[in-house]
């Protein structure tokens, strides 16, 4: 036993007073404890973004989300396209109706190296002309008054 256990000895609190030898209590709690009561002026220093909301959330009938697909994953998943009916083979051209899926546009993001006819509502600029530099075309309804497809219809 050490020289300072031995002196303490018959004392209740071994000098510590009366409430400081019980787990975290003189420090105000462990961790994050009591930010909202009696740690709040660290808290206000240190981090006063912690407490309260930010930023906006819209109503979902304000947003607009649509699902988009970029041509490059059109071109990595060709052959699972083709093996459940949702692409075409007509000669050299494959032919992909992206109308019936949840695809509502076209992105210009990867590579493409076979001729596709894509028939989608709406592409990009940079879609276009790379189905259009691998010896395909893009249809689609809001995109150029010459196209044979027809506008989306409400539901």
């Amino acid at each position: 036993m050490s020289r300072k256990n031995e002196r303490h000895r018959g004392s209740r609190t071994h000098g510590r007073g009366k409430k400081a030898g019980r787990g975290a209590g003189l420090r105000g709690g462990r961790g994050n404890a009591g930010l909202n009561k009696h740690n709040q002026l660290k808290v206000k220093i240190d981090n006063p973004d912690y407490f309260g909301r930010k930023g906006f959330k819209r109503h979902p009938s304000l947003q607009n989300n649509k699902g988009t697909i970029n041509v490059g994953d059109i071109q990595s998943d060709l052959p699972k396209y083709l093996e459940s009916g949702m692409a075409k083979k007509e000669g050299k051209n494959i032919v992909i109706d992206l109308t019936e899926t949840d695809y509502e546009k076209l992105l210009g993001g990867g590579i493409i190296k076979s001729p596709l006819t894509i028939k989608v509502y709406e592409a990009t600029q940079k879609a276009r002309d790379k189905v259009e530099a691998a010896g395909g075309k893009v249809e689609s309804s809001y995109g150029d008054s010459n196209d044979e497809f027809v506008e989306k219809t409400e539901e």
